[in-house]
């Protein structure tokens, strides 16, 4: 039998530590909620694969989907020979967009990609080239997406120059002391003196703040972000990455607010754990490239969009919608009763909480993962613990997993 701490040796000699580890476990099997090591260790999963599987580890509807797939083909390219499973979920996802008119959907393979178009399409539709996002957003580690991204460390800071006409205004986090009037107030400043708006084509804002510490995009700084943009032609893009597919209670977490975005960048629980990630816009400001500016060789795989399909299936079959608020309900009163969280919040399912400092959390997630949860940490100053089960997961274990955390925050 492998070892953890062998198999890590052979790890930190092949791979470069600019990749980390959350923990040095290594995985052998999964089902739903449930992860076992390869030395036989039973984990409860708090994680998701980081959001990613918001219907469970292997669930048997989504794999029967790919090994139907994978008999008929793997790969053929969309852009060389097109297929059905690329075309059908663009469809699915058209129709549930969270805004009023056309819409088309084209694919990628991961969320920056995802966010590089949606900033490509954004520029062609308007012939501009600013871009504006918030402090503390995550958008990706690509060039483009750490320059977007609200942290320096440690996503900037070796990398040199970033590319330029991004800009950065405050979001509003009410216990750091920033109000939505302070951050409309820095968009006011920010086309005063830097920038002229009718050079800016798209500001970009996740309706809930991922790797930044799940804090909610109030709703009155959403509409008024809408109303600048249809005041001076700028594109509004939702990065739904991280909140998309039921995680929130909705579809897609902007729906909390009423506001319709232009463009919305979507991945990780998509396709359930096979790589995929899509860009859905308002279908004339996505026809506003020309044929071979976008596209991507494994972009839409066809495994993928199968998974997908049957994600979207599992969704509506298995009432996740209404699984997510319940966990999150499930959740606050959890919480309520722990005098060490600060700052209870989030959406539906996608929920955290703040504790004293990054590094009393570093201890918590530790001791959580010897007592077998997997817990994740965020946030600006690494204080927040953040929740991703999946949606699919069952009530006992559920209630086993906020046992183990108990646990560990009293120790």
């Amino acid at each position: 039998m492998s070892l953890n701490s062998d198999l890590m040796t052979r790890r930190l000699a092949a791979i470069p530590r600019g990749v980390a580890n959350g923990t040095s476990v290594f995985s052998a099997r999964a089902l739903n909620a449930e992860v076992w090591d390869i030395e036989g260790r039973r984990y409860i999963d708090f994680a998701g694969g980081i959001a990613v599987l918001n219907t469970g580890h292997c669930h048997p509807h989504i794999l029967a989907a790919v090994e139907k797939q994978l008999h008929a083909f793997h790969h053929t390219c969309f852009q060389v020979l097109p297929y059905e499973p690329y075309v059908a979920l663009a469809e699915r996802l058209n129709a549930i967009a969270p805004f009023k008119g056309a819409a088309k959907t084209i694919f990628f393979n991961t969320g920056a990609e995802a966010v590089e178009n949606a900033v490509k399409v954004a520029r062609a539709a308007t012939g501009r080239s600013g871009v504006i996002a918030f402090s503390g957003a995550f958008h990706g580690r690509t060039i483009m997406t750490s320059a977007l991204t609200g942290k320096v460390m440690p996503y900037k800071k070796q990398f040199g120059l970033m590319p330029g006409e991004i800009w950065h205004v405050p979001f509003p986090v009410e216990h750091y002391g920033v109000t939505v009037t302070d951050s409309l107030k820095a968009l006011d400043t920010l086309f005063r003196v830097d920038i002229d708006p009718s050079r800016i084509a798209a500001i970009i804002i996740e309706p809930v703040q991922g790797e930044g510490g799940f804090h909610v995009a109030p709703p009155e700084l959403l509409v008024a972000l809408r109303k600048l943009c249809d005041a001076h032609g700028i594109k509004l893009i939702a990065d739904e990455v991280q909140t998309g597919f039921a995680r929130t209670g909705k579809m897609f977490a902007i729906e909390h607010s009423g506001v319709e975005p232009d463009l919305v960048t979507v991945a990780k629980s998509l396709s359930g754990g096979f790589p995929l990630s899509g860009l859905i816009g308002r279908a004339d400001i996505m026809d506003a490239v020309d044929p071979g500016g976008l596209g991507s060789t494994f972009g839409g795989s066809p495994l993928s969009c199968a998974a997908a399909l049957a994600v979207l299936d599992v969704i509506e079959n298995e009432q996740l919608l209404m699984r997510a608020t319940q966990l999150g309900e499930k959740m606050r009163a959890r919480f309520a009763g722990w005098p060490e969280a600060r700052n209870i919040r989030g959406l539906g399912a996608m929920m955290a909480f703040d504790v004293a400092d990054g590094e009393m959390a570093k201890r918590i997630t530790g001791r959580a993962l010897e007592l077998g949860l997997i817990q994740l940490s965020c946030g600006v100053y690494g204080e927040t613990l953040r929740f991703l089960m999946p949606l699919t997961i069952s009530d006992s274990v559920f209630d086993e997993g906020m046992d183990l955390l108990a646990q560990a925050l009293q120790a």
